[in-house]
């Protein structure tokens, strides 16, 4: 499953695993993929720091990456003032924070015990703390840097360009690939509405030959609702140079969700138990469907705020869902694909079959082609 961009990173197989969790990233990496850590969990740089060190000695030499999320959009103050993440959450309404409280309660959710604190923040959709974990990431010999929410700022590119790390940007139309490309990232990674997390209004299989033709000779990688190599065989013929698979590894053995009822959920999940909903983070994110998510998207609630707003604002309520297990209540960000999860496996065990079916499938077309046995 070599692509020139595969070559040029030195692995093995054109996939690339994005995850929260340093075991299931280390695993990709060792499996022959690219394992890319997300960032975004990391409010403190020692922990990034800590986990980095764990990934250097448990990646057995292999290339990895990180992933961070600087939004394009911002919160700003007058003048364009920066903002603490205290002066944020002051801009926080009333009437939201009284609708988590009575969603909450309506569903019996305990408090947090006295002095805990939430052990859920996304501050690291804040630019700045963004900009802490690069500080971070570029004492270690990562080789791609991704931004989930388009293009990083140019001087960001060009601090990554002048520690040789190549710079990747998520894409959900030919336009927005096109502005990638043209501020100087390396590589676009077309992701489909099937996707997990942050995702556009456009499928898979008509973004990635757009994204292809729009920013030609940039590499692609194809990203939503990928979990077979079928379905990477298919990304390569649309003209990707590989695939970006996330959702695939949470029911992986070495993720951490720290939650066996949120594991047992994923498992039973099909195709059409997700949502594209803005009641995580502000932004459309596609998640399983929860009481939660349906409370969030009814006309008669107070509405989302933008980000980072509502991330800031849901962090302690979702902390308190997840550690209680409030069954109506608990999700996470996945895609589509969530269908085809129905075991858990070790992170090989699903390179294996990833790799077993791509060479069927490429079988399978030699075969159409008149070619059998030239795979």
């Amino acid at each position: 499953m070599q692509t020139e961009l595969s070559k040029k990173l030195g692995i093995e197989h054109a996939i690339f695993g994005f995850t929260p969790f340093p075991a299931v990233a280390a695993a990709i990496s060792r499996a022959g993929g690219f394992g890319v850590l997300g960032a975004v969990r990391y409010t403190a740089p020692d922990d990034l720091a800590r986990d980095l060190d764990w990934m250097q000695e448990h990646v057995d030499g292999a290339p990895y990456g990180l992933d961070v999320v600087m939004p394009a959009k911002k919160v700003e103050g007058p003048n364009h003032q920066k903002l603490t993440e205290a002066d944020v959450e002051a801009m926080i309404p009333e009437g939201h924070r009284q609708f988590v409280r009575d969603t909450l309660a309506k569903h019996g959710v305990p408090e947090l015990a006295e002095g805990e604190t939430s052990g859920w923040r996304i501050t690291g959709w804040m630019e700045q703390v963004a900009r802490s974990q690069l500080d971070v990431a570029f004492d270690y010999p990562i080789k791609l840097l991704a931004n989930a929410l388009g293009s990083p700022p140019a001087d960001v590119v060009r601090r990554a360009h002048d520690h040789d790390v190549l710079v990747a940007a998520l894409a959900g139309s030919a336009r927005h690939a096109r502005k990638h490309a043209d501020a100087g990232i390396d590589i676009v990674v077309a992701q489909g509405y099937e996707a997990g997390g942050h995702t556009g209004e456009i499928a898979s299989m008509v973004l990635t030959p757009e994204a292809v033709d729009a920013v030609s000779p940039l590499p692609v990688l194809a990203a939503g609702g990928i979990g077979s190599g079928e379905q990477i065989a298919a990304a390569l013929a649309l003209g990707a140079q590989g695939v970006w698979l996330g959702s695939l590894w949470l029911t992986t053995t070495e993720a951490d969700l720290h939650s066996r009822a949120l594991t047992a959920k994923l498992l039973a999940a099909g195709s059409g138990d997700t949502v594209r909903s803005r009641a995580l983070t502000g932004k459309p994110a596609r998640q399983l469907r929860t009481e939660w998510t349906d409370a969030w998207d009814d006309p008669s609630g107070p509405g989302t705020l933008p980000m980072p707003l509502q991330g800031l604002l849901v962090a302690e309520a979702v902390s308190r869902i997840q550690k209680y297990e409030v069954d109506p209540l608990l999700g996470t960000p996945v895609g589509q694909i969530v269908g085809r999860m129905t075991s858990e496996r070790p992170v090989q065990a699903v390179f294996d079959d990833l790799t077993r079916s791509f060479e069927r499938a490429v079988d399978r077309i030699n075969r159409i082609a008149g070619r059998s046995g030239q795979s």
